[in-house]
């Protein structure tokens, strides 16, 4: 054997032998541009006030992943730094306005350092890193995580209820006199954290992202079906459960997570269920108003068994 014939390595692969032609680096960044409208509505709602919590749980991101890639004696690539990026601003997007510098500086720390790094870094985590950084906040300084400003005020001190603690219950019955709360949720004129108050934005980010085969519509499709028929039995308003919340920001950023998502069809139709059942338990029947944030948790850590259990076609028998 000669020095090209060792140069060739033989790469065995299951069947069938499909090439993935959307780079991991194309994903992350038309996942960045299709939050702009958040970010920019954001910025018009709570003025700098968001704009200070997006920074710095970027930059934190950034830096706590190349620290660890630094200690992990590990290359730097293109791909990590977008992800982290990435993760900084998903996190700061659940974030309520105002909040300290140094509490957005741990969240992003627990979540590159606890949530990826620990379980191997990008590719390797479980559970969505962005999710479990709100999750650390939340456990460890829960008044500070549900304190709201009030929108379009410019008035440090006026705090406000986010409509899911404010309005509910909303009767199915009523939902013709529900009409001003839905224009309020999709105009974002309302409290509650950073980018999850304008509906509209939300779902225009949501669409360029199917538009663009970023993410698959079963997992969307399935989540926010499920909250609206389970709003709809228990005599729930299903429009306001869909827009109020942190339910369009978790369902098209967050529960599509491609390593933190099943790879099966059936997989992601149970995965959305799941999500959408956990979430309303925990609104209708919980001690806290939302969740978004743990039914993705939850479900995250059942996608291995998902995967496993519901396999696709096996070619070639």
């Amino acid at each position: 054997m000669n020095a090209e014939e060792k140069k060739i390595k033989l790469l065995v692969t299951p069947a069938p032998h499909v090439k993935d032609t959307m780079s991991g680096a194309r994903m992350m960044q038309d996942t960045l541009i299709s939050l702009t409208p958040a970010v920019i509505a954001a910025i018009i709602l709570f003025g700098t006030k968001a704009v200070l919590p997006i920074v710095v749980s970027i930059i934190t991101a950034v830096l706590a992943e190349l620290g660890m890639l630094k200690f992990r004696k590990l290359p730097v690539a293109k791909a990590d730094i977008s992800s982290a990026a990435l993760t900084g601003l998903l996190l700061a997007l659940t974030l309520p306005p105002a909040l300290p510098w140094w509490t957005c500086t741990v969240g992003s720390v627990a979540a590159i350092v606890i949530a990826k790094h620990f379980f191997g870094g990008l590719g390797y985590n479980i559970f969505n890193p962005a999710l479990v950084g709100r999750a650390f906040l939340v456990a460890s300084w829960p008044l500070m995580m549900t304190t709201w400003l009030a929108p379009l005020t410019g008035i440090d001190a006026v705090t406000t209820a986010t409509p899911l603690a404010q309005f509910k219950p909303m009767a199915l019955t009523k939902m013709a006199e529900h009409v001003p709360i839905y224009i309020k949720l999709l105009l974002g004129n309302h409290g509650g954290s950073i980018g999850e108050t304008c509906a509209i934005a939300l779902i225009l980010g949501g669409m360029f992202l199917l538009w663009r085969k970023v993410i698959e519509w079963r997992i969307p499709l399935s989540y926010i079906g499920t909250v609206a028929v389970f709003s709809m039995i228990f005599n729930e308003d299903p429009a306001f459960h869909v827009l109020a919340g942190g339910l369009l920001l978790g369902t098209f950023f967050m529960a599509t997570d491609p390593v933190t998502s099943p790879v099966t069809k059936p997989g992601r139709w149970i995965f959305g269920i799941g999500c959408g059942v956990i979430t309303m338990v925990i609104r209708l029947w919980g001690g806290y108003p939302e969740g978004v944030c743990y039914s993705i948790l939850l479900m995250n850590a059942t996608v291995p068994l998902l995967d496993r259990y519901f396999k696709g076609r096996t070619f070639g028998t």
